[in-house]
């Protein structure tokens, strides 16, 4: 971890800076909640403005000489800046402030050590830290500036410095390969659920989106679900039911963020790729935010990024509830096919037609028919009755049954297969039992 936490919270000072050399700036409202997250106690906040950054301090040396007393001032122990430091910059800012200082990249990777709970979470985050640490070291050892060795082993050895990031390369080298084997038995877990053609359904979004508490309504679940960024880290899966889908298999992701350092795309690859291999994408979209547009584009570029801005998405706007005149509605295209759900998953107002736009997009294949069968296809009507596929049945005086079904395809595909039957071997009729008893 980078810093020990005490029991309260840290006194750091932020710095922002609006430079004219940035695209996209940080956004200081954002900023703030993350050091809260974190546990940070936030006791001054410093802002400027730049042309490009200062090579030496990022800052300029007047600004060096403002925080340096603000952290007196304040007894701080840690000044945390809005942007990515390099190595020197750190370094350099340390010395002239005499505290910790700590840049976004450091900031989030805290709080997704805070946040791990499962061991691939923690490998994950483990080697985040490990790569962004790799370009830190520095030489505090120099009362080791040769380790010596007896005699005849006497010679100019490594270093301290050489030392450490020997075995900073040998625990990231480990990491690599544990996390290469939870990546297999993960794609071995996707394989099966292909197999089963049970269809996944992931929650993407911005942090703090309300992905959790929409995750623990439609599930039924108790999944930690709090009003701070990145509540959700370790990727959580539901078994829920679809009327005409059947078994769905849902899954809660880690929010997304603006600027998302790179080496965590990297680190959570495996766990991204729950929503790069998903059947269908919620995105979950806070509608009172006034940085609704731009935190959807940010989630948009990520899922970019890890290959899933082709797949088949329903944007659901969550949080009506904090909003005067918004209904709970479904918003659909010139087809008819549900693009968006407004709802809000904290009082549960909207909850089933998410459910219902979800079975629409969802079941797109159906087989809603009635068949005759004989005694002798006892089992595949029994099969029918374990997949909640039978919708009504009747007796003939022969003793052939008609059966009236309504189930996706591939799962009634998969069941002819099984018995070993071609769907023309079944005979269909155009009354169903229903209709016959009217």
């Amino acid at each position: 971890m980078f810093f020990e936490r005490p029991d309260s919270g840290e006194l750091a000072v932020l710095v922002h800076l609006d430079l004219a050399s940035e695209n996209e700036p940080e956004d200081p409202r954002e900023f703030e909640e993350l050091v809260l997250s974190a546990g940070g106690d936030p006791v001054s906040f410093i802002t400027g403005h730049r042309k490009a950054p200062h090579p030496k301090y990022f800052v300029g040396t007047g600004k060096v000489d403002e925080l340096r007393q603000a952290v007196e001032e304040n007894a701080a122990g840690l000044v945390i800046f809005n942007h990515n430091l390099s190595p020197s910059q750190e370094r350099n800012l340390e010395h002239e402030l005499k505290c910790r200082v700590l840049d976004r990249t450091g900031l989030i990777l805290d709080i997704f050590a805070q946040r791990a709970r499962t061991h691939e979470g923690k490998l994950q985050v483990e080697l985040a830290q490990l790569q962004h640490m790799s370009t830190r070291l520095v030489r505090g050892w120099t009362h080791l500036e040769r380790q010596k060795g007896g005699i005849g082993l006497r010679g100019p050895g490594e270093t301290q410095l050489e030392t450490d990031r020997r075995l900073l390369r040998g625990r990231i080298k480990s990491i690599l390969k544990r996390l290469e084997k939870v990546r297999r038995q993960r794609d071995q877990g996707r394989r099966s659920r292909l197999r089963a053609e049970i269809p996944t359904v992931s929650l993407v979004g911005y942090t703090n989106a309300g992905k959790s508490t929409l995750f623990n309504r439609l599930t039924e679940s108790n999944v930690y679900a709090a009003d701070q960024l990145f509540a959700t880290l370790d990727p959580t899966m539901r078994r829920i039911e679809l009327d005409d889908v059947g078994p769905t298999i849902l899954a809660d992701t880690v929010g997304f963020i603006s600027h998302l350092p790179h080496k965590l795309v990297e680190a959570f690859h495996a766990t991204l790729e729950e929503a790069a291999n998903a059947s269908l994408l919620l995105h979950i979209v806070d509608a009172h935010s006034e940085e609704r547009q731009t935190n959807m584009q940010r989630v948009n570029e990520v899922l970019e990024e890890i290959g899933a801005h082709e797949l088949p998405t329903l944007i659901v706007f969550n949080k009506i509830d904090l909003m005067s005149d918004v209904v709970a509605r479904i918003d659909r295209d010139v087809q008819g096919k549900p693009v968006a759900v407004w709802l809000s998953a904290q009082k549960g107002e909207g909850s089933e037609l998410l459910l219902e736009a979800m079975t629409e997009l969802l079941a797109d294949d159906i087989v809603s028919e009635c068949f005759k069968l004989p005694p002798n296809l006892a089992r595949l009507r029994a099969m029918f009755y374990q997949n909640n596929a039978v919708v009504s049945e009747s007796q003939m005086d022969n003793g052939d049954i008609l059966v009236d079904i309504r189930m996706p395809r591939p799962s009634f595909l998969r069941l002819l297969k099984a018995e070993g039957l071609a769907q023309n071997q079944l005979q269909a009729v155009v009354q169903s039992p229903a209709q016959k008893i009217a």
